[in-house]
């Protein structure tokens, strides 16, 4: 009986344009083009269907390149998956092809493929068009095919190849177990053996050197300023010459946080009354050596800076690399008339992806420690002149600042309200709330005991839903249903989501379905330009900062039409 290992049998391999060999134990026939590698038919066909599948539409377009990439993943899979079945069937059956049968076999799949794949191809593309066109962006020019079609075989015969190296290795370490053992048990035992080795090669050589690199790169980047980025002069700013927090510690994102937002004559100009200048506090990561030094020395900094003696105070869990989303706090900043503060820390300087992949517990932490350091400041305050005490994150953010709350009565006891932007899935509060929302309500737009305290929102409109009366303090999740980082999930390999299941949101195609293992991989490629479309779709937050903010803080004698003028600024 042939080994699992050896599922490709050359009885069904066939290069481009060869004749595969009648049975195992005949001499080869002469083989054009010989330096080609083979494949196996099923596998070939197994691959074929798996990768034409991923050309359906996802939540967002796609680059050519990405599909290719997305194509190559699932077909490889595919082909593996396909001989596995001609393995299974071989080993169990005494049904087998014929040579004579082979060759029509494959005579068929050129035919049948040539047809499927130019179908596919052009099918692709006209869902891409549907999918810009819910994007509001052009269309992507229908030669882009052939730049998928080249790169995904070369990308799934790279794939296919380094899993035959694979197989010929475990069949060397079979070998060299025969010696010492018995020979049934050398099969599943080099098996183990091969796939601690390929672990221990991703895990402990590429994956480090990846940490490693990533950390040189972006550590350098984080020591450099934005062009344009000047230190600030007003006190009331972390960095600036009044400032316990050193201007060079700050980190880039940092830098640019202080120095941005709204001035004082801008905030008047939208208000027509006098503003405040705004204040921002920031300690970054060679600010102070701990996390807790870090938390410290922000607080300080916001009481020098006079933060508690604003209306409204904001505690900001920042992205991986230290960002702060400035559409969100400069809404924050008119709507309040400059009354306001907001602080943020860093904790990485690394991408929010990358971030997660090595220290999310970090975002955890410092979102934690720095609201529960702010907490505590705050309520030693007198109770008639504390500000409203506010919290805000964004993609990573949100998930170090649900770390802080042990649920939503937490939340109604410790905070004046709640705006989260873009939550990833992973989240551990979210996920709680979704999957306990009310009956009937979809996962893309929840609804949670009536919406009592929490509300979802995709577009402004959906803040009023339902209508029933909505106590403060308020929590809102925004959430696109186009937004791959809500949406991705390991799950999404084996199961279909609600999301999918459920009628689609308003910007995502109604063509898209889930398939097994392929829907991950879209889904997947698709975060990788998440904020590349327009704000409104994806990972992109902007005009619903102005919605969100209004509805949290609920400022006297706002109205309708301050909103959409703030919207239109903000635009």
């Amino acid at each position: 009986m042939r080994g699992l290992m050896n599922l490709e049998p050359d009885a069904q391999a066939q290069p481009f344009g060869a004749i595969a060999r009648a049975d195992p134990g005949t001499p080869p026939v002469q083989r054009r083009l010989g330096w080609l590698p083979t494949y196996a038919w099923p596998g070939t066909v197994g691959a074929a269907l798996l990768a034409a599948s991923t050309f359906t539409p996802s939540l967002l377009p796609r680059t050519w390149y990405l599909q290719a990439l997305v194509a190559a993943v699932a077909g490889a899979a595919g082909y593996g998956l396909g001989v596995l079945v001609a393995w299974f069937v071989r080993q169990f059956t005494d049904w087998r092809l014929s040579p004579a049968g082979q060759r029509r076999a494959w005579q068929l799949f050129a035919v049948v493929g040539g047809v499927g794949a130019a179908l596919t191809a052009w099918a692709g593309w006209r869902w891409q068009v549907q999918i810009t066109a819910l994007m509001g962006e052009a269309p992507p020019p229908a030669y882009h095919t052939v730049g998928i079609l080249l790169l995904g075989s070369a990308v799934f015969v790279g794939l296919v190849a380094i899993f035959r190296v694979l197989r010929r290795f475990t069949h060397w370490v079979m070998r060299i177990l025969r010696k010492i053992i018995p020979a049934r048990a050398t099969r599943p035992l080099a098996i183990v053996i091969v796939t601690l080795v390929v672990i221990g090669i991703l895990n402990g050589v590429i994956f480090r050197a990846f940490v490693s690199v990533s950390n040189s790169i972006f550590g350098v980047k984080d020591g450099t300023t934005t062009s344009g980025t000047v230190q600030p002069t007003a006190e009331e700013r972390s960095g600036s010459p009044a400032s316990m927090i050193g201007w060079d510690s700050l980190g880039r994102k940092g830098r640019d946080f202080v120095a941005g937002g709204p001035t004082q004559a801008q905030i008047t100009q939208f208000t027509g009354a006098p503003a405040l200048e705004p204040i921002r506090i920031y300690a970054g990561l060679k600010s102070a050596p701990t996390v807790s030094d870090r938390v410290s020395l922000a607080i300080k900094d916001l009481q020098r800076a006079g933060g508690f003696n604003r209306k409204v105070l904001v505690v900001v869990t920042t992205t991986g690399t230290g960002w702060v989303d400035p559409a969100a706090v400069d809404t924050l900043e008119y709507m309040s008339g400059g009354d306001s503060a907001v602080v943020a820390m860093q904790y990485s300087y690394l991408p929010s992806w990358i971030s997660f992949l090595v220290d999310k517990s970090k975002a955890q932490e410092a979102g934690a420690e720095l609201f529960n350091g702010v907490y505590d400041a705050w309520s030693k305050l007198p109770q008639n002149s504390r500000p409203g005490l506010y919290v805000f994150g964004e993609s990573l953010g949100t998930f170090g600042g649900e770390a802080a709350f042990s649920g939503v009565a937490d939340i109604r006891n410790r905070t004046s309200g709640i705006v989260f932007a873009g939550p990833p899935n992973f989240n551990s509060l979210w996920t709680q709330l979704v999957t306990d929302r009310d009956p009937g309500s979809p996962e893309i737009l929840p609804i949670y005991q009536q919406g009592a305290t929490v509300r979802w929102a995709g577009t402004p409109a959906d803040l009023a839903n339902p209508s029933t009366v909505w106590n403060s303090p308020r929590m809102i999740y925004l959430q696109h249903s186009s937004d791959p980082i809500v949406w991705w999930s390991p799950s999404l390999l084996l199961h279909e989501p609600d999301w999918l299941a459920e009628p689609r949101g308003r910007d995502v195609s109604p063509q898209m379905r889930w398939f097994p293992w392929v829907t991950f991989w879209q889904v997947t490629a698709d975060m990788a330009f998440s904020t590349g479309v327009p704000s409104g779709h994806g990972h992109v937050y902007q005009e619903e900062y102005v919605d969100a903010w209004a509805a949290v803080l609920q400022p006297p004698g706002w109205t309708s039409g301050d909103t959409t003028k703030l919207r239109d600024l903000m635009h």
